[in-house]
């Protein structure tokens, strides 16, 4: 199929896609902007892509969640066709890489380990499993593989799942809590003593203590504080409007009536799910 016909049959699938990306980044006829990204330009994008991906699932947007899912999938297009003008690899080695590690991760679906096991047990041979490969690839140490470029507070939380699985870890929820009074202390403490980048300091070890309190929970703190802004945002547009109905805006306000109206669409918010629930 000549390559004008690939790009305008809506039916090619990811044929199509591939073709895309190849022409966009063509040096003599393609975007001048796609034509000068690079690996570190584009990984910002990819990162935010997925972000919205998460956005659109939380929110049940599920007719957003289509091209969401199209624009993430784009990146990786976009990343494949740069590896494949540097000679590293194409979109096809991608596929062909996790084809096999889906296939090499799941013995009881693909090969013939017993398909009887609980999710638990499943999670723990996967997790044998990604040890294997990582000491095929001479990862050695056992914090080694977690990536640099995670979002923070995941990071945190599969640094202290990694390290928890070689048995460093406090040995219940409640051991973590005391953790967090200690180091709220230490906290206020710098506050009031020390220098900037000191209390900096004492405020990151607060809050990778938090994540592990909600790994002890079985929280997913990136998950969790993602509904927390959600939340935020939910109520404090409820304020907004409750403002608006006065002929105010939050600058119009101060700090006790916004409480106030905080309180109230608090209020209708749980009296709204506890009246959905029955």
């Amino acid at each position: 199929m000549p390559e004008t016909d690939l790009i305008h049959n809506e039916t090619a699938g990811i044929e199509r896609l591939l073709e895309i990306m190849r022409r966009l980044r063509d040096p003599k006829g393609g975007c001048p902007w796609d034509i000068e990204q690079d690996f570190a330009s584009i990984a910002p994008y990819t990162i935010e892509e997925a972000y919205e991906v998460a956005d659109a699932i939380e929110r049940d947007a599920w007719d957003e969640l289509k091209g969401e899912l199209g624009d993430l999938l784009f990146q990786s297009v976009f990343h494949a066709q740069m590896a494949a003008e540097a000679g590293h690899f194409t979109f096809q080695d991608v596929v062909t890489t996790m084809s096999n590690k889906m296939v090499s991760r799941h013995p009881h679906v693909f090969g013939d380990e017993n398909r009887d096991k609980s999710a638990d047990q499943q999670s723990a041979d996967w997790e044998a499993i990604k040890a294997a490969e990582r000491a095929g690839k001479a990862q050695q140490g056992t914090l080694d593989g977690v990536a640099v470029g995670l979002p923070a507070l995941l990071r945190a939380y599969k640094l202290q799942k990694r390290a928890a699985r070689v048995g460093f870890d406090w040995p219940s929820a409640a051991n973590v809590i005391a953790k967090i009074a200690e180091e709220s202390a230490e906290l206020v403490e710098a506050r009031d003593s020390l220098s900037q980048a000191e209390v900096e300091e004492e405020f990151g070890d607060l809050m990778f203590v938090m994540a592990n309190l909600g790994r002890h929970l079985g929280v997913e703190p990136e998950a969790a504080l993602r509904a927390a802004n959600a939340k935020f945002i939910r109520r404090f547009e409820g304020v907004e409007a409750k403002l608006a109905a006065r002929g105010k805006r939050p600058e119009d306000s101060d700090l006790a009536e916004m409480d106030a109206l905080w309180d109230e669409v608090k209020a209708e918010s749980r009296a709204a799910k506890s009246a959905h629930g029955s």
